[in-house]
């Protein structure tokens, strides 16, 4: 016969199991987000790649969680956060914000699946072995943001055909500069216009390049792909318009505040892409045998209004092509 004192404290282990369960049932799996740039900016990529989770079956605080962690700009924070991550042994790792963030992941982890967001050619920089076989424990999709160089002077030039003087703005970090500036100087040629490459890698070199285009009587500008430039898009559109320096962005973001055009990959695609193959690592798949993603969708955003500003006639066939126009 069991005791009383031993009945209750067996029928209290009883009514524990289900919260054990509970408990057990409750935990999901971590997601560590890793961004070189700030969370304000991350508003629309963020709704984006939480869409792709959905699509493959997974949403935040139900049967996920994520781990946010932003450098602020700040690329030296970049291997302490990614090494936080690894601690707080996440089941994947993300990263955006471009190619520091994607090395940063990889220099901390070679077991914890990572998933890249990047414009450079992840070959070249050592990421993955190829495109078709990353190998390893990496994988992700690349931009082709930086092949659209050529592109955008050419539907500068569309836009102000009288322009004689181009000007590319470029980071001086960015190791893909020297094929970049290769380039849109072979575009150039091609439209008989000359163009100079100008750097900057922070807010008062940006006021310098400016102020060289002003002396060198620079009739256009072409903004190169790299994040340093999305995270200071207030500051590059508010100087284009303040010296009326007609010029063409890679992100939808520089149009959407003022600047007058735009093309390059379809950021919502990516992003929503980007869900997509977190949730099939989630679920067992690895990085290894899920090829490097190119970006097949792209976008021409002109902003009507600040055309008008500049006495900036659109042809009707920039109409055409656009994909978006802000009024």
């Amino acid at each position: 016969m069991i005791r009383r004192r031993e009945f209750i404290t067996l029928l209290g282990g009883a009514a524990a199991w289900p919260l054990v369960s509970s408990a057990q049932q409750a935990a999901m799996p971590v997601i560590g987000y890793l961004e070189s740039g700030v969370p304000g900016l991350s508003a629309s990529r963020l709704t984006a790649f939480r869409k792709g989770l959905s699509e493959a079956g997974y949403v935040e605080r139900r049967n996920i969680a994520i781990e946010y962690h932003f450098a602020h700009n700040d690329l030296s924070r970049l291997p302490e956060l990614a090494a936080d991550l690894v601690g707080r042994r996440v089941a994947v790792i993300v990263t955006v914000g471009g190619t520091p963030a994607a090395l940063a992941a990889k220099a901390a982890t070679t077991t914890i699946p990572i998933i890249f967001q990047i414009g450079s050619d992840p070959v070249q920089i050592g990421l993955t072995e190829s495109l078709n076989r990353p190998g390893g424990n990496i994988t992700g999709i690349v931009s082709m943001n930086l092949e659209l160089n050529a592109k955008r002077l050419g539907l500068l030039h569309e836009l102000v055909p009288a322009a004689a003087r181009f000007a590319v703005l470029v980071n001086p970090n960015n190791p893909a500069n020297e094929s970049l500036i290769t380039d849109v100087q072979a575009a150039a040629s091609t439209i008989g216009r000359q163009i100079e490459s100008l750097t900057a890698s922070t807010n008062r070199e940006i006021d310098a390049a400016f102020a060289t285009l002003l002396q060198k009587r620079t009739d256009a500008l072409l903004v190169s792909a790299d994040t340093l430039f999305l995270n200071r898009q207030v500051q590059l559109v508010t100087l284009a318009a303040r010296h009326a320096v007609p010029t063409i962005y890679p992100y939808r973001e520089h149009a959407e505040i003022g600047g007058l055009m735009s093309y390059g990959s379809s950021e919502s695609d990516r992003y929503r892409q980007l869900g997509i193959y977190t949730g099939r690592i989630l679920k067992g798949e690895k990085p290894a045998d899920l090829p490097v993603m190119r970006a097949t969708k792209f976008e021409l955003v002109i902003n009507m209004q600040t055309a008008r500003t500049l006495a900036i006639e659109v042809p009707p066939m920039l109409l055409a092509l656009a994909d978006e126009i802000i009024e």
